[in-house]
């Protein structure tokens, strides 16, 4: 795919987050959150008895590249990798969302030999118990950071959990939904999963699943679509050492199985960032 250099220019300067980092408004049904306590990042952010630090953190990183006297195409090539529900929300979309990124999850150093770094944001559960009442559904996310680094991103995938009900599958399946609106990305995912061994199967039903919904955080790229991965509950489990599947373990203690899973997905963004030339 060619990307014109001077539409994508005019593309970023007209995109309202960065234009105008501070808007928040929601596109999105209010009934697809309904089973959440909180109706957008927002409503948790400035809710009382909520803290940051405490209750919930959050780590991104923005990698200089997009400034507009820039001369290398290739500068521009970039995707974000992004964990909504990290932390204790949805065990080990926080390790797997920085090793896909390019940094090993127990120390955050680059690991260069892998190939690239890119931009990643994570929101994190920090409680011993209930992070699930810090789930926020993805068409609401609207956190500054996530929206910014999305809108000013080719591609942008987003890391999820789920269990094997909720895929549709049978009880302790170890899988992988591929889903989002970016026809090519989810493509090489699927192939790149199958050639490493990993069952991946394409999303379908809800939004929340499939990912399909034009407000889904995963669809604010440039582009105005993304990849959303659902991993099932026993695939995550999986990826790290027996007894260490928590919180304060996962991240130095992860299994070839998450390498591998981790090596397949940048394998894929790869591929589709060789077919964007900026010109």
């Amino acid at each position: 795919m060619s990307i014109n250099r001077r539409s994508l220019m005019t593309t970023l300067a007209a995109t309202p987050l960065l234009a105008a980092v501070g808007a928040t408004a929601l596109r999105g049904n209010p009934a697809q959150a309904a089973t959440d306590t909180f109706a957008s990042n927002t409503a948790l952010y400035t809710d009382p008895t909520v803290v940051e630090g405490v209750d919930y953190g959050r780590r991104s990183r923005r990698h200089q590249r997009d400034d507009l006297s820039l001369t290398a195409s290739t500068d521009l090539i970039r995707t974000t990798v992004i964990a909504p529900h990290g932390g204790g929300i949805e065990g080990g979309t926080s390790e797997l969302c920085l090793a896909i990124a390019g940094y090993h999850p127990a120390d955050l150093a680059p690991t260069p030999a892998a190939g690239p770094v890119h931009d990643f944001w994570m929101l994190e559960g920090l409680r011993p118990t209930g992070n699930s009442d810090l789930h926020v559904t993805s068409t609401h996310c609207d956190d500054v950071t996530a929206r910014s680094l999305c809108a000013g991103s080719l591609n942008v995938l987003s890391l999820h959990g789920c269990t094997a009900a909720q895929a549709g599958l049978e009880s302790g399946a170890q899988a992988v939904l591929v889903g989002g609106l970016n026809a090519s990305f989810r493509q090489y995912l699927m192939e790149e999963f199958a050639t490493a061994g990993i069952r991946a199967v394409t999303a379908s039903g809800e939004e929340e699943i499939a990912g399909i919904s034009p407000d889904n955080i995963c669809n604010r790229s440039l582009t105005g679509t993304g990849a959303q991965l659902e991993i099932t509950t026993d695939l995550r489990t999986a990826l790290f050492a027996p007894g260490k599947n928590t919180r304060a373990d996962r991240a130095a203690n992860t299994l070839p199985l998450f390498w591998t899973f981790t090596t397949a997905v940048r394998t894929a963004v790869g591929r589709l960032e060789a077919t964007q030339v900026v010109r």
